[in-house]
């Protein structure tokens, strides 16, 4: 018996060992065969996971930043030890000791799963299986991801360390709303940084990885369950007292999402056309990926305060224009009736509404109830009995619609508005804006504002180093993300003609060059073509200085072909404003279109003396490790290695820029440009400092311009439709644009200065007589008011003053009130005066 009980146990522990064995080399092929083509836990080693990249103002504020995956990294060394408590408390109690995977724990997690039907299930996974899983596995839910979780996890825990293993996880997790990682979850849901958590605070953090889609709106109850469940475990593990536990479980869930916590992108300025463009720029350079998830740090050009006096100039000046043509759009949106029974749906309907909220002082509305003249309004984030209320509530009155017409089908105008009604309906969403004193800023009344049909953009920049102080795309980003002073290819029209009189005075013209102003035909494959001056009219032979300065359409055309359009598309080209210009005279004119962006940096070398500037956004882009990747100013600091500088010295600075034109030819050019502001299109400008521009208006008026510059700083305007088509008879660059200059300039000036243009070396000033007045032009050495006086024609038929049709006859521009002047050679020349002054011209395409 003893024998056969010997056997028999012989014989099952033969089966065992052998069936373990069996079982031990099946396990050990399948991990061998599963293992064969995983990768390298090595890689964890430099992990870079997708961070946020930050934009930051001059003063080192933080403007804006973009993200693919939300994520603030932060190691290990700076993690609360609360945080790190509550996750390993809510997902692997044992991570510090077991060995990757454990076994305890998944036999637990199973009966408590069992014991509580799943309502307070555990997970089974490890934090390093989760970090496999996350980092190198789908989340596929099948056995063979699974041995190969196992597989992965048991290499990472002997490569790495425990905390190395907990870092990756907590900066890697997904927390919902777009955020990954506990730095930028607790930022989301509760705006605060992780030191400043409280454990309730970090134990839902630590709730979330169960089911991240969860809403602490819409899932509150579920979470706050979830929440008290890290809670226990933790004063269960020990990290906890038992009172801690009860006070904090006791506490209501709290969130920025729920209203309890301002939101942190509320501390940020709204996304604008400037910063969208940073990004435009440096996912080009640095590639989409690098940019959202490569977590740069980016120091922007842009001063807040100029880029918020650019934003209101330019708005000013569209809605200005878009009020004076009396159209009512509205904003298209219409909240339904069902929805405004109560003050709690319509507020809620109204925050859902599509309409720009960047534009300074102006408010969502909802109109309410119309009355017999007036309209009662709902305002978005103002009290129904704010002081500004009347008895019935918020009202625009009769008063504030008679301006507008409606806007009927088939492009029908509705009469004159008279009553509210006339223009709004119940449930239309409008902007509306205080209109209070001048004087007292005493409140007045609600006034109506809509988004302009007109658009524009604006951009200033220094012109030494192309850093761009402010830019404006449009009226509203939110409205319109187009950005119109980079990338709307528009018609420059006469603020182009400066790029031609600089090929001229540098193909051997002075300021005093006499040019034919009269008519010109053009045989084109086209048919003939008979450009005009705007206005009409004709000067006869006057000074080049008088052809910019009164923006003279034949002269530039004679100009153009005289010195040849290949040498004017050589120079717009080295100025960066197209990179290839058809040679075609029309083009002389501005008839090809680019950007604001090229036209604004090409002027700036005008301002600088003639050398090369590149414009940017950016100063200085680091990496996530701090590392500068990208800085704008390339020049060398000569002395600045030195101890010390002699009192008075100032710092050497190298600069190797290229020349991109004559100083002297930049000088005449700049001094006929001042010409232009004080006499001619642009006068209207008015700086305590000097200032030189050019005005632009194509034909039909379709785009209007004006560039102007000071001895330092350089700004531009365009306004335009999108859909290109006139502005109408009014409408000029000296008329649209320059006031948007002005007003901007004004407030630049104020903080930067200015100064008289510099003087290159290597000429001479000379008195010339234009018609009424004597103006002090620069010639090169070598070369004279008088020196080889012609009249240019271009190689056109002449036509005799007297015969000249609309000739603008003045005793200034007849020989006998002319000066005469002894040339080099001893002969007798003839410079005639300025033709008429008065005579105001925006030049433009014809």
């Amino acid at each position: 018996m003893i024998r056969f009980v010997l056997n028999f146990v012989g014989a099952v522990f033969s089966w065992f060992v052998t069936a373990s064995v069996f079982l031990a080399l099946t396990i050990g092929g399948i991990f061998w065969i599963y293992s064969r083509d995983l990768p390298g836990a090595e890689e964890l080693t430099r992990y870079a996971p997708k961070t946020i990249s930050r934009i930051y103002s001059g003063e080192g504020r933080l403007i804006d930043e973009f993200a693919e995956e939300r994520r603030i990294f932060v190691p290990i060394g700076e993690m609360p030890d609360m945080v790190k408590q509550a996750f390993i408390s809510a997902e692997d109690k044992n991570f510090y000791t077991h060995q990757g995977y454990d076994p305890r724990g998944m036999a637990a997690a199973a009966v408590e799963m069992i014991r509580s039907r799943g309502e307070s299930a555990r997970g089974a996974s490890t934090i390093t299986q989760q970090v496999a899983k996350n980092f190198f596995l789908s989340a596929d839910r099948t056995a063979e991801r699974k041995i190969k979780e196992l597989i992965i996890a048991s290499r990472l825990t002997k490569l790495l360390s425990k905390d190395k293993i907990l870092e990756l996880y907590l900066n890697e997790i997904f927390l919902g709303q777009n955020s990954y990682g506990v730095g930028a979850a607790a930022q989301t849901y509760f705006n605060k940084p992780l030191s400043d958590l409280a454990p309730h605070e970090a134990a839902l953090l630590a709730a979330m990885p169960q089911a991240p889609s969860r809403s602490v709106l819409r899932d509150r109850e579920q979470l706050t369950e979830r929440r008290n469940y890290v809670l226990r475990e933790m004063w269960q593990n020990g990290y906890l007292t038992e009172d801690t536990y009860k006070a904090e479980a006791a506490l209501p869930l709290k969130s920025v999402q729920g209203g309890d916590y301002p939101a942190f992108r509320n501390s940020l300025p709204p996304r604008d056309y400037f910063t969208d463009e940073i990004r435009r720029q440096l996912s080009a350079q640095f590639g989409t990926e690098e940019f959202f998830g490569g977590g740069l740090s980016i120091r922007a050009t842009v001063e807040p305060q100029l880029q918020k006096i650019a934003a209101k100039a330019l708005q000013d000046a569209l809605e200005r224009y878009d009020r004076g043509i009396g159209l009512w759009r509205g904003t298209g949106q219409v909240i339904p009736p069902d929805q405004l029974d109560s003050e709690e749906h319509w507020r809620a309907a109204l925050a859902r509404a599509k309409v720009p909220r960047d534009i300074e002082g102006w408010l969502p509305a909802v109109v309410l109830s119309l009355g017999r003249t007036d309209a009662v309004i709902g305002i978005e984030g103002v009290a129904n009995d704010a002081p500004e209320a009347g008895a019935r509530g918020h009202i625009i009155p009769a008063a504030d619609v008679q301006w507008a017409r409606k806007m009927l089908p088939r492009r029908k105008r509705a009469p004159q508005a008279r009553v509210a009604s006339d223009l709004l309906s119940v449930g239309d969403v409008v902007l509306v804006r205080r209109m209070v004193d001048d004087g007292s800023r005493k409140f007045i009344r609600w006034t109506l504002r809509q988004v302009p049909g007109i658009e524009g953009g604006f951009m200033a920049m220094d012109v030494n180093t192309g850093r761009v102080y402010a830019m404006q795309g449009g009226f509203s980003y939110q409205s319109s993300v187009f950005n119109r002073a980079t990338q709307a290819q528009r018609q420059p029209g006469s603020a182009f003609k400066p790029f031609v009189y600089a090929a001229a005075l540098d193909n051997g013209y002075t300021p005093a060059t006499i040019v034919a102003d009269e008519p010109i035909t053009v045989n084109t494959p086209q048919g003939l073509w008979t450009p005009k001056n705007s206005g009409g009219g004709f000067y006869g032979p006057v000074p080049l200085r008088t052809g910019i300065e009164q923006s003279r359409n034949l002269m530039t055309i004679r100009i153009a072909q005289d010195i040849g359009m290949q040498t004017v598309a050589r120079y717009a080209e080295r100025f960066g404003v197209y990179d290839k210009l058809a040679p075609f005279l029309a083009n002389s004119l501005g008839a090809q279109e680019t950007t604001l962006f090229k036209m604004v940096a090409a002027y700036a070398m005008f301002a600088n003396g003639g050398e090369r500037v590149e414009p940017t956004l950016v100063d200085r882009v680091q990496d996530r490790w701090g590392r500068t990747v990208y800085r704008h100013d390339k020049r060398l600091c000569r002395t600045c290695d030195m101890g010390s500088l002699p009192a008075g010295t100032a710092p050497v600075i190298a600069s190797d820029r290229e020349r991109v034109m004559d100083a002297i030819t930049a000088y005449q050019l700049t001094s006929m440009l001042e010409g232009v502001v004080k006499r001619g299109s642009g006068k209207g400008v008015k700086l305590p400092v000097p200032v030189a521009g050019k005005t632009g208006t194509t034909n039909d008026a379709k785009d209007v311009w004006f560039i102007g510059f000071t001895s330092n700083m350089v700004a531009g305007c365009y306004l335009g439709y999108d859909d290109p088509r006139s502005l109408g008879s009014n409408a000029y660059g000296g008329t649209l644009c320059v006031p948007v200059f002005n007003a901007f300039m004004r407030q630049a000036v104020k903080q930067y200065g200015g100064t008289k243009f510099k003087v290159p070396p290597g000429g001479y000033f000379a008195d010339v007589s234009y018609g009424k007045g004597v103006i002090s032009e620069y010639f090169r050495n070598g070369t004279s008011p008088s020196s080889g006086q012609r009249v240019v024609d271009g190689g056109f038929q002449r036509v005799p003053k007297d015969q000249l049709p609309g000739f603008k006859k003045s005793s200034d521009v007849t020989e006998k009130a002319a000066k005469a002047v002894t040339t080099s050679t001893g002969k007798k020349k003839i410079i005639p005066k300025k033709a008429d002054y008065g005579s105001m011209s925006s030049g433009g395409l014809y």
